[in-house]
């Protein structure tokens, strides 16, 4: 009786050649040398030992224990052990700390990228807790708030499992998601305790709740002065979650656990906060201000994950590809078959060519090295590949799963995880009409929209002339569309309209920006040639002509 034998999990590294050639593209041959042993042992553990832990922990959910046997309040949230072995795996492989060594000065941030598309996918989401502890680590070096920066920064940044901490992020609120200016949370200074506050008020939805830090906004409730209403009243807050001498949660109750269609591992939670402790960080009114650079890093990661989604599911559906018969043949070698595999390795290369365009910049920004204008263009590009590439993952997710046949609808095949795990990228972080709009903010604000049409126009004209006529063609026109639209939005003056269309710019902003970045890669690797030519066709171009 035949048995279909199950898609393998490659080593993801190992298979991965988009991955090799931007990596040989933006990072020097030292380095690359120097990297290339973690991220071949990475790459071996997304078969073996990260598949184990990642399984592991999807089987054994998070589980809310409000109360302990004698009927105190306890607030326990229990997670499996695989959930805390791979906390301890993300501190020895410092996937957190290598973004600040500054041995690796402007390429800190591609190097930990290549680390994190590898793991994201494989870590049942534990890359959500490290961009929230990336991101905390990120605003206290920016901060004034000597205290916080020398206590915690050496934590959320070690390399020891036994040290490393991670940070959550709770700004969430009932009244709104995005729109933070409707936050209701006060924060209620402490007698005598300059910069000490307590916080009060319920957050709705916030994520890695068994972090043992979070970062978090309030109002400032001095009982003489009036709260500010809107974001400009909102500041800035390091909760310290820590237990009292009873086993209690200091000024924390836990509501309940949320139960969400995918990221089934990561605890996620709703709150009352009633007395938390609090310190503030940055000015008072400032903080929507102080997390600009937090949301750059947490947009970031996203986009990543985004990536490794995708990498994991085309891979997976490659291999498969290899193993299922149909009609006398396995089906890779099916001319369609072959195909739509060619054409999802095509999106996947132009996601992570996106993502690490990111990385180089942000890390640039980071380093003190970029220019003004780069650091205007990475203004755009940050939301630009969030929202593309939020909605790339969910597309390319389905297709793979198609790919499985049935297989691919059932739960205990495992493989419905990866359209599950998609769906929270376009959501998390700014859904992509919160995302289309911040872009027009952007511009209004920084010009930093019209910076990046302007660069990407550009590269495209100095493209290398082994790509396709027809496709570098289709690309320079696309981009030269996107500008038009936006100048007459411009100059009509005509707000609703210019927001009517922001969404359908910046995706078209964002197909092209993708294929300008693997063409670029495609005059130092022949394969990245025929991918920038599927991926222009299938993105910008009718799809028969």
């Amino acid at each position: 009786m035949f048995i279909q034998s199950a898609p393998q999990v490659p080593d993801l590294y190992q298979v991965d050649q988009p991955l090799h050639a931007e990596l040989k593209r933006r990072l020097p041959v030292a380095l690359i040398s120097a990297l290339e042993p973690e991220l071949r042992a990475l790459g071996q553990d997304t078969a073996g030992t990260l598949l184990e832990l990642s399984s592991a922990a999807e089987a054994s959910p998070p589980v809310h224990v409000p109360y302990d046997a004698w009927g105190r309040r306890v607030d326990e949230i229990q997670t499996s052990a695989a959930w805390k072995q791979l906390k301890a795996y993300a501190a020895e492989k410092r996937l957190v700390a290598c973004a600040y060594d500054a041995d690796l000065g402007a390429h800190r941030r591609v190097a930990q990228a290549a680390k994190l598309y590898l793991f994201s996918a494989s870590s049942a989401i534990y890359s959500c807790p490290l961009a929230m502890t990336d991101a905390a680590a990120r605003v206290l070096l920016d901060s004034e708030q000597a205290e916080l920066r020398e206590r915690l920064l050496p934590r959320l940044l070690s390399a020891d499992p036994e040290c490393f901490i991670t940070s959550g992020q709770w700004m969430t609120e009932r009244p709104g998601g995005s729109d933070v200016g409707r936050t209701e949370t006060l924060a209620r200074p402490v007698l005598g305790q300059s910069g000490r506050f307590t916080l009060h008020g319920v957050k709705w939805f916030t994520s890695a709740t068994t972090s043992e830090m979070a970062l978090t906004l309030a109002r400032i409730d001095d009982g003489v002065n009036p709260t500010v209403n809107g974001s400009r009243g909102l500041t800035l807050f390091c909760v310290d979650v820590r237990r009292d001498d009873t086993g209690q949660l200091e000024g924390i109750q836990v509501n309940r656990l949320k139960d969400k269609l995918g990221t089934r591992a990561l605890p996620t939670a709703e709150l009352t906060l009633d007395g938390a402790p609090a310190t503030q960080i940055g000015d008072p009114g400032r903080g929507v201000a102080t997390i600009a650079t937090m949301l750059n890093v947490t947009r970031y990661y996203n986009a990543v994950s985004s990536a490794s989604n995708m990498a994991k599911a085309v891979w997976m559906a490659h291999d498969y590809a290899q193993r299922r018969e149909a009609f006398g043949k396995v089906i890779a070698e099916h001319p369609l078959h072959d195909q739509t595999l060619a054409e999802l390795q095509a999106h996947l290369h132009g996601a992570l060519s996106m993502s690490l365009e990111v990385a180089a910049l942000l890390g640039a920004v980071e380093n003190g090295s970029a220019t003004a204008q780069e650091a205007q263009v990475l203004r755009a590009l940050v939301p630009l590949a969030k929202l593309t590439l939020g909605k790339q993952v969910v597309a390319v997710s389905s297709e793979a799963l198609e790919c499985f046949g049935g297989a691919g609808y059932v739960e205990d095949t495992g493989l419905p995880r990866l359209l599950r795990d998609a769906q929270v990228l376009p959501i998390w972080e700014g859904t992509t009409n919160v995302l289309s709009l911040d872009l027009l903010r952007a511009e209004a604000r920084d010009g930093a929209f019209s910076a990046l049409l302007l660069d990407l126009s550009a590269r495209c004209e100095a493209l290398p002339e082994q790509l396709e006529l027809a496709c570098r063609s289709a690309l320079a026109k696309s981009l030269a569309r996107v500008g038009a639209v936006a100048q007459r939005h411009a100059n009509s003056g005509d707000r609703s309209a210019l927001e009517r269309d922001a969404r359908r710019l910046a995706l078209t902003l964002g197909r092209c920006a993708q294929a300008v970045f693997v063409g670029e890669t495609a005059a130092q690797d022949a394969d990245s040639v025929a991918r920038f030519n599927l991926l222009v066709r299938t993105t910008l171009m009718a799809p028969l002509a």
